[in-house]
């Protein structure tokens, strides 16, 4: 008896693909603090290292913007499958 029209191969398990957009999602809770927290660290390093006092700012901003790009990343790609 032929599969039912409908049904999805056995290579494209709805729950996986479940799976993997909800651990996307996570990734994006964590971009931005991650982003921040990568920034000041190298950016207080840099300011021991350096003797500087604005760098650690600098990277917290810096981390700030590459969170965001990878939010925009995922989501532009969400987006895209969705079509």
């Amino acid at each position: 008896m032929p599969d039912a029209p409908n049904s999805q191969p056995p290579s494209k398990k709805p729950g996986l693909r479940d799976l993997v957009t909800a651990e996307s999602m996570i990734q994006l809770a964590f971009a931005i603090p991650g982003g921040c927290l990568v920034g000041w660290f190298v950016g207080a390093w840099l300011d021991r290292h350096y003797q500087q006092t604005w760098i650690a700012i600098a990277g917290i901003v810096l981390g700030a913007i590459a969170g965001f790009v990878q939010i925009y990343r995922t989501a532009s790609r969400f987006l895209r499958n969705d079509k």
